[in-house]
């Protein structure tokens, strides 16, 4: 059985894409990708932006769909790649890259610095820590890049003295909080 997504705003706006489903798969619901749309669209236009665990592709596909410079988004699962991989053929889709891989150990491997960041790895497994310590320690974050971080209620994120919250909402059983990185000159 295979659900849908829907692109909410930007060149895209109301386009749907196929994707199958798979347990612990849950895609950021539109109430929150407005949300965070909102608070990013000063930043969007223009900016390098990564999908980390991208699953159905939702957040960054929203991104390149309101203007992003280029996209890259990671996911291990061939089946969410492949139905990802369709919007590379839609109008404007060239600056979206997939990559099939497994997410922390392409940190380890990537050269790219990103603008801004998404975040939002199954829920439970403890992997937003590990990720963001990953985005700093191997420099793939431009000074003041914003990450999003999206994660159960429940879930605590430990502070970093090199993020600050610019941004933190509680929609129903998700926490959305927007991380800005703080360059080690600046801490």
């Amino acid at each position: 059985m295979t659900g849908k997504i829907r692109i909410i705003g930007g060149q895209w706006r109301g386009r749907r894409l196929s994707v199958p489903d798979r347990p612990g798969l849950r895609p950021t619901g539109d109430r929150v990708r407005e949300t965070l749309f909102n608070w990013l669209q000063p930043y969007i236009g223009g900016a390098e932006c990564l999908d980390l665990f991208a699953g159905t592709g939702a957040l960054g596909l929203e991104a390149a769909s309101r203007g992003a410079g280029r996209v890259v988004l990671v996911e291990r699962d061939r089946a969410l790649v492949d139905a990802i991989c369709v919007a590379q053929s839609w109008p404007g889709g060239a600056g979206v890259e997939v990559i099939r891989d497994d997410a922390l150990a392409w940190l380890g491997r990537s050269t790219n610095r990103f603008d801004i960041v998404f975040l939002d790895p199954p829920f439970g497994a403890g992997l937003q820590a590990r990720a963001l310590e990953a985005l700093v320690t191997h420099g793939l974050l431009a000074d003041g890049a914003l990450v999003y971080v999206e994660q159960e209620i429940d879930e605590s994120l430990e502070d970093s003295e090199r993020f600050e919250v610019f941004r933190d909402k509680r929609l129903g059983r998700v926490r959305a909080r927007l991380l800005r990185y703080l360059p080690a000159a600046s801490v």
